[in-house]
């Protein structure tokens, strides 16, 4: 009789200790180099609840800038931006620091929503966390020279799960 209970009582554990182990995912600290033209990794992937570091560096020989949004807006018939900028939606305003002119900005007659912008060999953090609100599918693109560098496939994806 004791060897049914035995194995009864471990899996009983086994599946307690699993539906507990749904907490605060893990802090994560991603370096993200923008270079003609692309971003290095070019998907990103986060958890609902984690704090985000993203180490930005411009290795490329042109000024580039990073924006994190949905439906890409159109000014002049060109790519200027994000419709919905992830952080607005997600009720968050992110952290930055950086090295090197000019620094993150928000100009809505640029573009829309929140932007990080490099010049050549410069340097950049942002800091946020991820909120339930930002939950799906994101774009991160570089819009600089009137769109021309989205154009030429400066994209990249951001996946939020739970």
């Amino acid at each position: 009789m004791k060897k049914f209970y035995v194995p009864v009582l471990l899996s009983l554990v086994v599946v307690f200790l699993a539906s507990c182990g749904g907490g605060t995912p893990e802090a994560v600290s991603i370096d993200l180099e923008m270079n003609e033209y692309g971003f290095v990794p070019e998907k990103l992937d986060f958890k609902v609840g984690q704090e985000v570091t993203l180490n930005l560096v411009n290795k490329g020989q042109l000024q580039h800038e990073v924006m994190f949004g949905r439906d890409v807006m159109k000014k002049d018939n060109r790519p200027a931006g994000y419709m919905e900028d992830m952080f607005e939606v997600g009720g968050v305003t992110p952290e930055f620091s950086q090295v090197g002119e000019p620094e993150a900005e928000h100009d809505e007659e640029m573009h829309e929503g929140f932007m990080m912008v490099l010049p050549i060999g410069g340097t950049g953090v942002i800091k946020f966390t991820v909120t339930k609100e930002m939950l799906g599918e994101w774009e991160m693109g570089c819009f600089e020279q009137e769109g021309v560098h989205y154009d030429a496939g400066m994209i990249g994806t951001v996946t939020i799960t739970n």
